[in-house]
């Protein structure tokens, strides 16, 4: 009876546990094995005592068929061990993994070459290697017969070898990145028109020579930056590059190429930064005339081909042809003087009517000749023009129209101040109020802060409501007062339905006051946070939001007089009239501040919501405190501010476009969902041990997750990038929430936002796309 029980009892332990693991575990065991050093212990939890892998770190998986039974077989669809400095090689085992979808061993130390054995992973479509130590050829033949591959990076390796023809067997790949590795040669002709789904192509800091493929020109869906980069490239700019979209930002800085740089499609309005440190290069963008050779008038003589002519015939024949010479002459002399005069007078009637404007309409220290250099709105660009008025905006149309005299009026309506101390200098004679009418109004605060009071004053019979900034008092002399105007006629003259407008300003010795449009439903912060009795933003105003901000962006970089940087882009700065049409405000603020001696001349010390007063209509609420790592102002200078702005805080370092552009890519993505910048987005299905920073990594961290600054990037930035590049989240557990509960999304729309979102928040300044190609990706959303 004993044996009995003894053998039933047998028989009813489980199996030993090396005999469960599946064959997919076995294959990542190959892995652990392959790795020579794993200072974090990043796979000490892989045990073959596991019944399965889909428990481990790093380990996603997901059932088999689409059923949703229990039952259900569960395979691995994703390996994501990233900056751990694993040290080993990639085992061929690997490619066992039929599955699987996205492979992520970026930020390690792996040497060796890449697997070829990879392809037979058919489901792949995701592989990032970047950042390690990979050496020998790129395995193109092989990884191309993947036939869902679409992004391949395996940046930052010592990978060399040739381009090779096989690359256009990758018909489905996206994203394609080769940048600082030892890659050498020609590119090879013929390879790009086979790629027609490439949208990122980045083949910088290699070894590559011989001139540009023409046919790079034929990616048609190619976004963001060409970078070609620091390479060897010789020879000239292909004018078919002129066909890529105009949202691609070409970068071939550090090359060997010459000649002049065509002005063809997409090539004419890209910037000289593009262009630098190319000796040879000459031409618009570039500050580099091109020496041209003219060609001869007349072709020389063949030598020994004439007779000479008796000394008779020769002096007849002399006089007959010095005739006409002198003649023309003459009457080319004549030309030249007429000219002269002319030009005399017409610059003798300029200074006339300048001094005559100046006495008549600038009393004091205000004067209309353009001492900063800025222009009028006359000098602005076919393009400019384009942007102003491709978007409609009907309620600035009159102002626009009369742009040039505008520009020239600005000052000549002026109404006196009190006892003659001061004066209210309206921009153009389209705003008219006189200093006691304004003075005299009723008016409410809007706000109160460090950077002055603001309040709404209804003018002209109490039928048009604006804004007025009081700076305060302080001090400052004539050469104060003339900078000052300046300043103020410089924004002024921006004209654009989503800018808010400047209509007049104020000095005296005590009092400084900046008058603008008043924009009535307050910012996009408040939108976002929602006001009692008001339903959260749909898609489409959100998409209407993101949009004007970015044209209104663009406008100031690209067509204003200045190219002003905005340099504070956060959406208490967003305004909103009733039809949610944004209006960007305080664009230029900071330097009006700092001239009337009433703030720092520096980068704006910018907060989560203390901004936004210029021109708006909700009261300012001083935020609550936060506890440290909650809430805008996690950061120095806040949140929405690009890394380089908080490194170089201290350094009263002049704010970049390209500031700005990763700024509005912070309020694209808390647009999209419904969280801050510094808002906490751990994910449960994340170990706390993946997200470590790595120590000593040399590797460029595209992700911001400390590698290089520690935490430099804001966290919904880091949270969104490593949902679509390492834990392959479902968009739908990104987005806010609030959207979901409305209509149905239309993905593809949200997700192409999501990526201009991520394009606008790199952290290398070089590789985020201007803010032109920003607002033309957004205006192709949906279209």
């Amino acid at each position: 009876m004993t044996e009995i029980l003894l053998l039933l009892l047998l028989l009813a332990l489980p199996p030993p546990a090396a005999v469960a693991l599946t064959a997919e575990g076995l294959a990542l065991l190959a892995f652990k094995a392959a790795a020579t050093d794993d200072p974090y212990s990043a796979l000490s939890r892989w045990s073959e005592s596991d019944p399965d892998p889909c428990g481990w770190p790093g380990v996603r998986c997901a059932n088999a068929s689409s059923s949703s039974s229990s039952s259900a077989p569960r395979v691995v669809v994703s390996v994501a061990v990233a900056g751990k400095n694993i040290s080993g090689y990639i085992p061929s085992e690997l490619g066992s993994l039929l599955f699987l979808r996205r492979l992520n061993l970026h930020g390690n130390r792996l040497s060796g070459g890449i697997p070829a054995a990879l392809s037979n992973a058919s489901s792949l479509h995701s592989l990032y290697l970047y950042g390690n130590r990979l050496t020998g050829a790129l395995p193109a033949a092989a990884l191309c017969d993947l036939p869902r591959l679409q992004n391949l990076d395996v940046s930052g390796n010592a990978l060399s070898g040739e381009v090779p023809l096989d690359l256009r067997g990758c018909r489905s790949l996206q994203r394609l990145v080769l940048a600082r590795n030892a890659f050498s040669g020609e590119l090879p002709a013929g390879v790009w028109p086979e790629m027609p789904s490439l949208q990122q192509l980045d083949l910088s800091s290699n070894a590559f020579n011989g001139s540009l493929p023409p046919d790079l020109g034929e990616l048609p869906r190619l976004a963001g930056t060409l970078n070609l980069s620091h390479n060897r490239f010789s020879g000239v700019v292909p004018p078919e590059l002129g066909r890529l979209p105009a949202t691609v930002t070409l970068d071939l800085r550090f090359n060997n190429l010459s000649g002049a740089i065509p002005q063809t499609g997409s090539l004419a309005s890209q910037g000289p930064t593009a262009f630098l440190n190319n000796p040879g290069l000459c031409g618009y963008p570039l500050q580099v005339p091109c020496r041209a050779v003219p060609p001869p008038t007349q072709s020389p003589t063949p030598p020994g081909t004439t007779t000479p002519l008796p000394s008779s015939t020769a002096s007849a024949s002399d006089r007959g042809h010095q005739q006409p010479i002198r003649t023309g002459l003459i009457a080319l002399i004549s030309v030249a003087d007429a000219a002269g005069v002319a030009l005399v007078g017409i610059i003798l009637v300029y200074v006339y009517w300048k001094v005559k404007d100046r006495k008549e309409h600038h009393r004091g220290c205000y004067r209309d000749d353009d001492d900063d250099g800025d222009g009028g709105d006359s000098s602005k660009t076919g393009l400019c023009r384009c942007m102003l008025w491709r978007h409609g905006g009907s309620d600035n149309s009159s102002d626009a129209s009369s742009g040039d005299d505008g520009d020239g009026e600005a000052g000549k309506y002026s109404s006196g101040g009190v006892g003659g101390e001061g004066e209210l200098v309206a921009i153009d004679r389209g705003f008219r109020v006189e200093l006691d009418e304004l003075l005299r109004s009723s008016a409410y605060v809007l706000g109160k802060g460090g950077k002055g009071i603001v309040y709404k004053v209804v003018v002209a019979n109490g039928t048009t409501p604006v804004a007025v900034r009081r700076l305060g008092g302080g001090g400052g002399g004539a050469d104060r007062c003339k900078e000052f105007a300046a300043e103020a006629r410089a924004v002024g003259r921006v004209r654009h339905p989503n800018v808010v407008r400047l209509r007049a300003y104020y000095w005296s010795a005590d009092e400084k006051l900046v008058v603008t449009d008043f924009v009535g439903n307050g910012n996009l912060a408040t939108a976002l946070r929602g006001r009692p009795g008001q339903t959260a933003l749909s898609w489409s105003a959100r998409l209407k939001i993101a949009r004007g901000a970015a044209r209104g962006l663009a406008y100031l970089h690209e067509c204003s007089p200045r190219r002003f940087v905005h340099g504070e882009v956060k959406p208490s700065n967003i305004l909103l009239d009733a039809d949610f049409t944004p209006r960007v405000a305080d664009f230029g603020l900071a330097r009006l501040l700092a001239v009337a001696g009433c703030a720092p001349d520096g980068p704006p010390s910018s907060g989560g919501g203390a901004g936004g007063l210029l021109g708006g209509a909700i009261p300012y609420v001083k935020p609550p405190a936060t506890a440290p790592g909650a809430g805008p102002d996690r950061f120095a200078g806040g949140g929405y501010r690009a890394p380089e702005a908080r490194a170089a805080a201290g350094a009263s370092a002049k704010p970049t476009q390209k500031w700005d552009v990763f700024s509005f890519g912070v309020v694209l993505l808390e647009l999209l969902t419904g969280r801050g910048p510094a808002a906490d987005h751990a994910s449960p299905s994340t170990s706390a041990s993946f997200s470590a920073p790595v120590s000593g990594s040399t590797a460029t961290d595209r992700s911001g997750s400390g590698e290089h600054g520690g935490g430099a990037v804001p966290e919904v930035v880091r949270w969104v990038r490593r949902g679509f590049e390492e834990d392959a989240r479902p968009v739908a557990e990104m987005v806010d929430p609030a959207l979901l509960r409305g209509p149905a999304l239309p993905k593809k729309e949200v997700v192409a936002a999501f990526h201009v979102a991520l394009a606008c928040t790199e952290v290398d300044p070089e590789l985020r796309p201007r803010m032109k190609a920003v607002a033309d990706s957004l205006d192709k959303i949906g279209s």
